[in-house]
């Protein structure tokens, strides 16, 4: 099993940070146009909810098309959300998003724990590209964030 871990302090409100990522049609938003990512599940509603099953489809590797199912598996509104795989790349997909109200902002804070496929040979993808490609999606994500929200600047918070 593995894990990745990603900050990002957003200058937002809480109402506004939630609104936008507990909303699944801005995932397309913030993920890489390399993954082609696509929502498949039509006519979903703004906001998440425990057991919402949404379905995509990716390309991670070698422009090969995968179907991606998640569940909304527990929605604490304006703290935090759950998803898990339930059919794609990985063996194991947990991951859980939580916000806390900063000086000045938001920070937002994604734990994933995964478990590649092929046993010691998604050991070694894991080595060779599956951490990178991670690293990359959530680099993406962080920069739209800070192209809609703005970049956290902490000077501005500071008390002298």
């Amino acid at each position: 099993m593995f894990s990745f871990q990603q900050e990002q302090i957003i200058p937002a409100s809480l109402d506004e940070v939630w609104e936008f990522i507990s909303n699944p049609m801005n995932l397309k938003d913030i993920t890489p146009p390399y993954m082609g990512f696509d929502v498949r599940t039509p006519n979903l509603p703004k906001q998440i909810y425990p057991g919402m099953i949404i379905e995509y489809r990716v390309t991670p590797l070698l422009g090969i098309k995968l179907k991606w199912v998640t569940e909304i598996t527990q929605v604490i509104p304006k703290q935090y959300f759950i998803d898990n795989q339930l059919i794609g790349p990985y063996k194991i997909w947990h991951h859980q998003h939580h916000l806390t109200p900063v000086e000045g902002g938001v920070k937002m804070f994604d734990l994933i724990h995964y478990l590649p496929p092929f046993g010691p040979l998604g050991t070694i993808a894991n080595q060779l590209f599956i951490k990178k490609q991670l690293n990359g999606i959530f680099e993406y994500r962080t920069k739209v964030v800070n192209e809609k929200f703005g970049i956290f600047d902490s000077k501005k918070t500071s008390k002298p």
